[in-house]
């Protein structure tokens, strides 16, 4: 008995040695890999830095005044950079000149915009109907940080309104990105999004003309797209690390699925202000959740019980980010619902996307390949976490 004891004793040591030197083996085949992902995740990281958000305005009826306040990044603006045709100021040639006014201090760049004003001023426009004279009343601009990173300016706008107008509008150009239109002061406000420029829906001066369910619902789509493609990157690599586990539908569409139904909870329940969790906690989290489903996709091709209870509870935390976003453009009170349910279908749409363009640019042709996971999928895999790593020691350590 003693004797039949260490054999089964020797046999599993030697399979844990085994299974140990198999690690150490992949592990080290692994390094060239990591050495290159490093140097191509800086590039990455700049780009990412460099990101063009949409522009968003709030509008304030006082009496006979309008009051137009618009969160804009000034120095694409001034940089003259067509913001419709790119979603990143390093991929213009005007990227060199937005450099430029990044590294100016606060009081340089608004003497820059306010030499800027009278061509803005003429190329968008608040309409009731006709065009109304606008003034710029003030410039806010944070005191210059890290140039590598966009800061928030404002600016403050008003215009005379004719008593007699019931409504106004907004006319703004495709050059100058996407623009979020919110109503204020009023119980039924106008909430709207203009993708590629062109003219708002007539706002009603009381309130009350507010978007049908359906233009809401409709509207705010393109808004969860745009979270994904092209400005959800963190996003994207998550998506693609799921999808580099096995290239087969089965595993694929049980990881989506239940990272869709995770997120779809927190992006509910943080948009009715049931739940509410710190950015800096969140963000580093979704760059560690980056990290683990890529760095597990080196050691594993099936789809264990384990990774699909720890992709819903990364999907939760990635939730909470979309949520940070609808925060920041804000959904219509009376129209919650709609623009909820618009806002998480584009970010499946998005999602979706993703995955059917490296299904079909990578999968369809390589997936029965021999030597896919070697070639294809771990350096892939390697590649997204070290991108991951990166952000999550920037979130912590250098926020």
């Amino acid at each position: 008995m003693p004797e039949q004891n260490n054999i089964k004793y020797m046999r599993f040591t030697g399979y844990t040695f085994r299974l140990a030197g198999r690690f150490l083996q992949k592990l080290l085949n692994t390094i060239p890999l990591i050495i290159l992902s490093i140097l191509l995740a800086l590039p990455v990281q700049l780009a990412r830095a460099h990101e063009i958000s949409p522009s968003i305005s709030d509008l304030t009826v006082n009496g006979n005044t309008i009051d137009f306040e618009l969160r804009l990044n000034i120095e694409s603006f001034v940089a003259g950079i067509d913001l419709q045709s790119v979603n990143n100021t390093d991929d213009t040639e005007s990227g060199s000149e937005y450099d430029r006014f990044r590294a100016l201090s606060s009081a340089q760049l608004e003497s820059a915009f306010r030499d800027y004003w009278p061509e803005m001023s003429s190329r968008f426009s608040i309409n009731a109907p006709m065009p109304l004279q606008l003034s710029l009343q003030r410039v806010s601009i944070p005191e210059t940080g890290d140039i590598e990173l966009p800061r928030e300016s404002s600016i403050a706008i008003s215009a005379d309104l004719p008593s007699a107008s019931p409504w106004v509008s907004i006319s703004w150009p495709a050059e100058y990105g996407a623009l979020v239109i919110r109503q204020q002061g009023v119980e039924e406000p106008y909430t709207g999004y203009l993708e590629n420029g062109g003219d708002s829906e007539q706002i009603t001066v009381a309130g009350g003309g507010e978007q049908t369910i359906a233009q809401t619902f409709w509207s705010y789509i393109p808004v969860g797209f745009d979270h994904i493609i092209p400005k959800g990157l963190d996003h994207i690599l998550f998506v693609l690390g799921l999808f580099f586990l096995a290239a087969r539908f089965k595993p694929l569409l049980w990881q989506i699925s239940v990272f869709t139904l995770a997120h779809s909870i927190t992006l509910a329940l943080a948009a009715l202000e049931w739940i509410s969790v710190p950015a800096s906690i969140v963000e580093p989290l979704i760059a560690a959740s980056i990290v683990y489903v890529a760095f597990e996709n080196l050691f594993t091709d099936k789809l264990h019980p384990w990774r699909t209870l720890v992709i819903f509870c990364f999907g939760l935390l990635h939730g909470l980010g979309f949520a940070s976003v609808l925060a920041e453009f804000g959904l219509p009170v009376n129209r919650f619902i709609p623009a909820l349910i618009g806002f998480n279908i584009g970010v499946e749409i998005g999602q979706l996307v993703v995955v059917a363009i490296a299904f079909f640019a990578i999968a369809i042709w390589c997936r029965n390949h021999p030597d896919y996971r070697k070639w294809i999928a771990r350096p892939a895999s390697v590649l997204i976490a070290m991108v991951g790593a990166w952000w999550f020691y920037e979130r912590v350590f250098l926020a």
